[in-house]
């Protein structure tokens, strides 16, 4: 059987509807984001980056670089191992202190990416809970899908930011099963946000245990960067946050903070912590002082909320059709992914303006979009150059523009 044909065929239909993902390849260059060099067909040349996860640019930023450089000198680079199997650091001890301060918890754990430990966990708190039923929030990302699916576990899907249909899934489970509500603080490609307090009353009404997923909010909202649901209050209601280090911190790895029996119960039980290598020291030194500088400086989120503000007017001002939200999060929608991916296309090529288009199946088919996040470090030039850009592209390829 000629399997690379098969595999030719499924990869030819993608390309067809427009959904073939293309990866740029970027080079950051330290202390200059969100400047990056971009290697194409011509050779290397400079652009700038507008769809970076790194949202208040801390991977460019001096304690956390010197952590990691000053870690790496001293530790040198891998972990050895297993946290299990020599690969426990001195750094990832005080990496989860800082981690379980910031929530206001007991404990935290780390994990080798947000994926993992959203899908680890959400694994074995279905599977070894004697008849758990998970809620999960119908816009949940895949990673939390992936750990219920895996976990067999009966799931219920309650309706996007619902409480109500929530309320009435809860309604119908006994009351004798343990329940686990899952959802997200900040949904990633819409950008809106969930209402916590009203999904808290719900649950804690039904005795149910909520896991919250501020993967796109830490760093970014509350007093000390805990989140949305610092940012409201309402961590201590939370029974489970789930986050990463990999996007506003600008480091990399994911983590969850609870009570100390959660936390020993996942880390005595979940596979993908146990057999899975450690964070190198270096990375966890770099997380932990990324947190420790965003607990007390202002400053990076409220540039990077100016910055959102004068984008979104901006693109009114042009009638750019952005969809509004509360968030960090600007998607410009297109709805049509072949006009996504050119329109992507032309202002890497033609504006030095790098922004990947989001497509099926990250988005349902109609909501293509280029999903922008500006930050502390987009300068106003940078701003009004993108916004020129999108004008002229919008003429350009007859794309319909926002009503006032």
């Amino acid at each position: 059987m000629d399997f690379d044909a098969l595999f030719t065929q499924q990869l030819d239909a993608l390309k067809e509807e427009g959904n073939y993902r293309i990866f740029a390849e970027m080079e950051r260059k330290c202390g200059s984001f969100p400047k990056a060099d971009n290697y194409g067909p011509d050779g290397k040349r400079e652009v700038t980056v507008w769809c970076s996860n790194d949202y208040l640019g801390m991977g460019h930023h001096p304690k956390v670089v010197n952590a990691m450089m000053e870690t790496t000198l001293a530790c040198g680079t891998g972990a050895g191992g297993t946290r299990n199997i020599s690969g426990t650091a001195h750094q990832h001890i005080l990496l989860e202190r800082e981690l379980a301060d910031l929530h206001g918890k007991d404990a935290a754990l780390v994990f080798s990416s947000g994926y993992v430990s959203n899908w680890t966990t959400l694994s074995v708190l279905g599977a070894r809970l004697p008849g758990a039923v998970i809620l999960s929030d119908a816009l949940n990302h895949a990673s939390m899908i992936e750990g219920i699916r895996h976990s067999r576990a009966d799931k219920v899907i309650w309706k996007h930011n619902d409480p109500e249909d929530l309320n009435r899934k809860l309604a119908a489970v006994p009351a004798d099963r343990p329940k686990i509500v899952a959802f997200e603080s900040v949904y990633s490609m819409d950008g809106d946000i969930a209402p916590i307090a009203e999904i808290c009353d719900v649950a804690e009404f039904h005795g149910a245990m909520t896991y919250i997923d501020e993967v796109h909010a830490v760093g970014m909202y509350g007093p000390r960067g805990g989140g949305v649901a610092e940012e409201q209050g309402l961590m201590d209601r939370i029974t489970l946050i789930e986050g990463t280090l990999g996007k506003a911190f600008g480091t990399f790895g994911g983590y969850i903070t609870g009570s100390a029996p959660l936390i020993d119960f996942v880390r005595s039980f979940a596979s993908g912590f146990i057999f899975t290598t450690a964070l190198p020291p270096a990375v966890a030194a770099a997380a932990t002082a990324s947190i420790k500088h965003l607990k007390v400086s202002q400053l990076e989120r409220a540039r990077q909320r100016r910055q959102v503000g004068l984008l979104r007017r901006m693109l009114e001002e042009r009638g750019i059709p952005h969809m509004p939200n509360p968030s960090h999060i600007i998607p410009v929608m297109i709805g049509d992914p072949v006009k996504c991916r050119m329109i992507s296309d032309m202002l890497m090529d033609d504006w030095g303006i790098y922004v990947q288009p989001i497509n099926y199946p990250t988005v349902p088919k109609g909501t293509e979009r280029l999903r922008i996040t500006p930050g502390p470090l987009h300068s106003d030039d940078d701003i009004a150059y993108l916004v020129e850009a999108l004008n002229s592209l919008w003429q350009r390829c007859a794309i319909a523009r926002a009503v006032a």
